[in-house]
């Protein structure tokens, strides 16, 4: 088993074990460890630091589930105090200071420039407040880190592209890297994942970093990388997320492409599955935002309540930020998301209805595939 399929074991084991002490009482447990803080009740006061509304999911899914979780671990007592910073990392070191000054019982923080919030993490710190960094690894000294494996996103785009390309994957394929923002950590290693299937198996002709992660940014880097490289001798896109590929295939479209490379996304937005229908985008990465939301209620409230047992058994993986090393964490796996799974993944987990995909647009395309 390689290192990064042994981290998602864990992860996965780490879930599991979890229910395994709920059903054993031991959940209430109380350790004296350096990784718990003084016992409080249930009336705790979490703040949700959210980074950008570019993406949909923060608003639509993250927030919502989160705080019905916190609200049903603490038998409705506990509050969410919650602020997105609109892509802003100034906007987000002074949200993260107000909830300091409130005192807040634990900070979740899902960093704008995670290089940037190290010296808030750090004052958090010395308030004797925890921080649990989510979805992107913050720097500074985080009490706990919850995410998805990331390499393995980028690799798992990297490869659905190659599957994609078939025999026609070779030297002189020439494929756009759309990567993520120069700020965002995921991002560097959603391209460092993807380069590990891309660099010896086709020609990358560009690659840009995106920044904030803006659909408009990567529309324009794409018609640039069209003016230069010419749009039919593009083979292949890699977009890290679904909000650039919609970028990408606006760009397309404005240079009379009518049928479109093969692109990756990451996300599984509504409009990326709907896209991923008709054909205008090849895949997305699908990753579970409840199980994602809901874990890091837990690890939060087990880390503010003293619940070492709880905690040590959600994190039991480790990870290492450029500033600090051995941090706690959970990583939850990913799916590919093509049109053949679109049932079996977020039909399934009920992220959306069939309804909700297969409007009057998307009919045809639904009756296609059997998505009824």
């Amino acid at each position: 088993m390689s290192p990064r399929m042994r981290r998602i074991a864990i992860s996965v084991a780490a879930a599991s074990l979890s229910l395994v002490l709920a059903g054993c009482g031991a959940l209430n447990a109380t350790g004296s460890s350096d990784g718990a803080s003084p016992t409080k009740g249930n009336d705790v006061t979490i703040g949700l630091l959210l980074p950008e509304t570019a993406n949909t999911r923060y608003d639509q899914f993250d927030y919502p589930i989160f705080k019905k979780k916190v609200e049903e671990l603490t038998n409705d007592k506990g509050k969410v105090d919650y602020a997105n910073a609109d892509a802003d990392a100034g906007k987000q070191s002074s949200q993260m200071q107000q909830m300091i000054k409130d005192e807040v019982d634990v900070i979740v923080l899902d960093a704008v420039d995670a290089h940037a919030i190290a010296g808030d993490v750090e004052k958090a710190k010395d308030a004797g407040i925890p921080v649990i960094a989510y979805d992107r690894l913050a720097e500074g000294p985080i009490d706990a880190y919850i995410s998805f494996d990331n390499e393995l996103v980028g690799e798992v785009q990297g490869r659905s592209l190659l599957e994609a390309l078939g025999g026609d994957a070779g030297a002189t394929s020439k494929i756009v890297m759309m990567n993520g923002s120069p700020t965002d950590p995921n991002a560097k290693q959603f391209k460092a994942g993807a380069l590990s299937e891309l660099q010896d198996a086709v020609t990358i002709a560009k690659t840009y970093d995106t920044k904030d992660w803006k659909p408009e940014n990567a529309q324009a880097n794409m018609a640039e990388a069209i003016a230069e490289i010419g749009a039919d001798n593009i083979a292949a896109v890699y977009s890290a997320n679904d909000g650039m590929a919609g970028g990408i295939v606006k760009a397309l479209e404005a240079a009379g492409v009518t049928e479109m490379p093969p692109i990756t996304g990451q996300d599984a937005e509504l409009a990326a599955v709907q896209r991923i229908l008709l054909g205008d985008q090849f895949m997305s990465v699908y990753k579970s935002y409840p199980t994602e939301a809901d874990n890091a209620a837990e690890i939060a409230v087990a880390r503010v309540q003293g619940k070492a047992i709880q905690f040590d058994a959600l994190t039991s993986d480790r990870v290492d930020s450029p500033t600090h090393k051995d941090i706690p964490a959970q990583l939850v796996p990913v799916v590919a998301l093509t049109k053949e799974n679109i049932a079996d993944t977020v039909v399934a987990d009920g992220f959306y209805k069939v309804s909700d995909i297969c409007t009057a647009a998307y009919k045809e395309a639904c009756d296609k595939v059997g998505l009824k």
